[in-house]
């Protein structure tokens, strides 16, 4: 193994000392020596480093970020582990050392060539993954390790997101993560759902506990690293295998990420979330009583009035879908107009703006009766057709539109959010932007948005 005078060079001062302290102590010394001596020293040292990183876990169970030190030397003759508060350091000098000695010894155990007790393995694959959490192999004996019982579930889910505190992007730790929550979903036999009585069908307690925590984790992933697509793609896969696109999960995940994507303009991965909650409130094809109720409280201050009484209920539907497409068109215009030049915000405003036309028009709901929360990516072109013919005009319809439309709906139009609603508004928005901005990419970014709305509905 190759060894540096900065990295070893603890050992040299204490071999230094050693000698001194040998004189010291015998001043009739008649003979020196060298004794052959491989790196078995070396490994004393390392899996001491080890046995170090168990006893910070074991001293304080509640870490929660991991990190390294630069410190390209060893300074003084102590452990380069250090525990302050709940944040476990790695000075980094041993991380040559530590790494290819946990790598080697666990690829002798998977070629059978060295045994190791479960209890080490299991310190020798945690050591490994906080340093390299894409090492495939160790994940796979954390399975194993789990399905013999030698460790918890629970415990592999606190691995997982200890690596992403430092190695956010990590694929590898997002699978294994995935992995595990099935196993707990398996086990336990968690019900999916609970019968509320009169507010309707919610999460169970467990199940509410996990998909929150998984949110956090995402969220803070995602916060450590740009346009972090696997922790946004968990995220999905949390909403569609854990929480079933339940429909006041998703009210709320479209809520709690908003503060989010505002102060995270040009992530697109963000918007790609919010683009498939809507979506998936979109294919839900009957939203509960509950939904609803929720859907009121959270949007009061910007729905301008919703149905009452026994209404058609397609028809309430649809005005609670149309309010959150306005909403997000309303947060978007807001950020375009704050924050020029983000190509992030005008994508996202055309997936929207679709959105809100595609619910607006029952020829294009028809296409998607049998779809599922994944669904609604993209439309034939024979709906697109039919689409082209019959562009909406808020502000002025064609009689037969005017005839389809409820006394709910027209209320909705005299709401306060109706500038948003219509292809004239988006183009005088357009305009607006083109008149007033100053910004070059904003600019083009508004052409561009005007030039897909004239090819798809002015043809």
């Amino acid at each position: 193994m190759a060894e540096s005078e900065e990295e070893i060079s603890v050992l040299i001062e204490r071999v230094v000392k050693d000698i001194t302290n040998a004189f010291k102590k015998n001043p009739d010394i008649d003979e020196i020596g060298l004794i052959p001596c491989p790196e078995e020293e070396i490994s004393v040292l390392i899996e001491r480093v080890v046995k170090d990183i168990t006893n910070a876990f074991k001293k304080n169970p509640d870490i929660d970020e991991i990190g390294l030190i630069p410190c390209p030397e060893a300074r003084c003759n102590r452990s380069p582990i250090v525990l302050v508060e709940n944040k476990l350091g790695i000075e980094s000098w041993c991380i040559k050392f530590l790494l290819p000695y946990v790598h080697n010894k666990l690829l002798q155990y998977k070629l059978r060539k060295k045994w190791l007790e479960q209890d080490v393995l299991t310190d020798v694959t945690r050591t490994l993954l906080l340093l390299n959490p894409d090492f495939a192999t160790a994940w796979n004996v954390r399975k194993e390790l789990v399905l013999s019982g030698t460790i918890e579930p629970i415990q592999d889910l606190y691995l997982a997101k200890l690596a992403l505190t430092k190695f956010p992007k990590s694929p590898e730790t997002w699978i294994h993560r995935r992995w595990v929550l099935q196993k707990l979903t398996q086990e336990a036999s968690l019900p999916c759902l609970v019968n509320k009585g009169s507010t309707g069908v919610e999460l169970s307690e467990k199940l509410q506990q996990i998909v929150q925590e998984e949110m956090k984790v995402c969220t803070e992933a995602a916060g450590r690293y740009p346009s972090n697509y696997n922790a946004w793609s968990h995220r999905i896969w949390v909403l569609q295998h854990i929480a079933k696109c339940n429909v006041k999960v998703l009210l709320d995940e479209l809520s709690s990420t908003e503060n989010w994507v505002s102060m995270h303009i040009s992530d697109h991965s963000g918007f790609h979330y919010r683009q498939f909650l809507l979506k998936s409130l979109l294919a839900a094809r009957s939203l509960p009583n509950n939904a609803l109720t929720t859907l009121s409280l959270l949007h009061s201050e910007q729905i301008c009035s919703l149905p009452k009484g026994e209404k058609d209920f397609q028809e309430r539907q649809k005005t609670d879908m149309s309010h959150l497409c306005v909403k997000e068109l309303a947060l978007c215009t807001d950020l375009i107009e704050t924050y020029t030049g983000h190509e992030a915000l005008w994508c996202h405003r055309r997936h929207v703006f679709f959105l809100l036309y595609f619910h607006s028009h029952p020829v294009i709901q028809r296409t998607t009766q049998d779809s599922s929360c994944e669904t609604l990516n993209h439309v034939n072109s024979d709906t697109i057709a039919q689409v082209q013919t019959q562009v909406m005009d808020i502000d002025g319809v064609s009689e037969m539109t005017k005839q389809d439309y409820s006394q709910e709906i027209k209320r909705l139009k005299r709401g306060p959010c109706q500038e948003l609603c219509g292809l004239e508004a988006e183009l005088r928005f357009i305009e607006k932007v083109l008149t007033d901005s100053k910004n070059a990419e904003q600019t083009r970014f508004a052409s561009a948005y005007k030039k897909w709305l004239d090819m798809v509905w002015n043809h």
